[in-house]
């Protein structure tokens, strides 16, 4: 088939690792034609053009700036996308007809570009369901239900769904909760189809462990808990502070954070005023030296606002479990994040803010290398079960075998 995907994550190439371009390579390994279109943001003062590899089009789309840029530009990039996307479609691979459309959200904003691409080409549509906007603004206080920037992007989601043959949701709880605050929805077609990655196959030797926490001055004998991601509104971030403040004298533990966003300010200036013995700040991280780095650590941690009323699923869970870490997790009630990690016994769940049952947990697997070292593998065999690019690439194609 030729398959066209849609994103706003940005591409450069499809043999970087993150859960869109390994997706992509399972596509292409299994013998389809893959066609991304990919945002080229306008800090990187490029136009519009096609990069061909082999079985894979790299459609880099010139764009405003989407991504560490102020709200209204932001605003204004999202609401232009679908414009830019369909204009490259029509100018850079004219003469291509598609047989699958799949697309991301975040944004919301595809419902145009799709829509073209099925009534030109009369495509199948799959939307992989990452990120429930509006809702999640407006439990973080960032929008005001009834209000006009609401109520229009309100009616943007409903046309996406409305124009999705298919979706897939990244675990149960968000699949009930699309069915049930949308109606209009034909509940048979909205699934199960996950975060998923291409795990890889080698890992550092002991001796290389060692290696990796001299570089970054990681004591050798401590027990290493790693936070890696965006360090944004959505995480909770007082909470994730507030669990350092509460084990900075502790000899026995030590916290790597690593990440960016919008909160960085405020956890830089943490790190300035209390100097924490047994903590560091990394601010963000290439891929390739993230994926060493989280090698030597031990377990991971998870942090999302207790505010959300939406099932978060973050992605950064797939990392820690194809590494062999058991994961902490410290959300709100609704995601099924913490329920799933302790039924399958790779990790604990508290609700953010509940800094006693956090330490219970930073307690309990820092004293015992055994239970760290049984539950990673647990993990690790949860997430060759269910999360890897196989799983998903067979879930989508179910619905194409004729």
């Amino acid at each position: 088939m030729n398959i066209l995907f849609l994103t706003l994550v940005y591409i450069d190439d499809v043999n970087n690792r993150n859960i869109y371009a390994d997706l992509m390579r399972k596509f292409r390994d299994e013998g389809h034609n893959i066609f991304i279109l990919t945002p080229s943001e306008r800090r990187l003062k490029q136009k519009t053009k096609v990069v061909k590899e082999p079985g894979v089009n790299l459609l880099k789309v010139k764009t405003l700036n989407i991504q560490k840029t102020t709200l209204i530009e932001k605003g204004v990039s999202t609401l232009l996308i679908e414009s830019q996307y369909i204009n490259a479609i029509r100018r850079s691979i004219p003469g291509i007809r598609f047989d699958l459309v799949l697309y991301s959200t975040p944004p919301i904003t595809f419902s145009r570009v799709v829509r073209y691409i099925k009534k030109r080409d009369g495509a199948k549509s799959y939307l992989l369901l990452k990120d429930i906007f509006p809702q999640n603004a407006v439990d973080l206080g960032m929008l005001k239900k009834g209000r006009l920037p609401y109520l229009y992007f309100r009616h943007k989601e409903r046309k996406l769904y409305k124009i999705s043959d298919f979706m897939g949701c990244m675990s149960p709880a968000n699949v009930s909760y699309l069915i049930k605050h949308n109606p209009a929805i034909n509940p048979d077609t909205v699934e199960v189809n996950p975060n998923s990655i291409d795990p890889a196959s080698q890992f550092a030797t002991a001796e290389g462990k060692i290696a990796i926490r001299q570089r970054y001055h990681l004591p050798l004998k401590a027990t290493v808990f790693l936070y890696g991601g965006n360090l944004g509104k959505p995480q909770g971030i007082d909470f994730l502070l507030e669990v350092l403040r509460s084990n900075k004298n502790r000899k026995e533990a030590c916290f790597v954070i690593v990440g960016t966003g919008t909160e960085l300010a405020k956890v830089k200036s943490w790190f300035s005023k209390n100097g924490p013995d047994n903590a560091i700040l990394i601010e963000g991280l290439p891929k390739d030296e993230y994926d060493s780095l989280i090698q030597a650590c031990d377990v991971g941690l998870i942090f999302l606002d207790r505010r959300f009323t939406i099932p978060n699923f973050p992605s950064r869970l797939l990392s820690y479990l194809e590494n062999r870490m058991p994961v902490i997790a410290a959300s709100d009630r609704n995601t099924d994040l913490g329920e799933i990690a302790e039924k399958n016994h790779f990790g604990f769940w508290c609700e953010s803010g509940d800094i006693t049952s956090m330490n219970k947990y930073i307690d309990r697997l820092a004293a015992d290398p055994d239970l760290v070292g049984m539950m990673g593998k647990k993990g690790h065999e949860y997430l060759l079960e269910n999360f890897t690019v196989s799983k998903s690439y067979q879930i989508v194609m179910e619905h194409f075998k004729q």
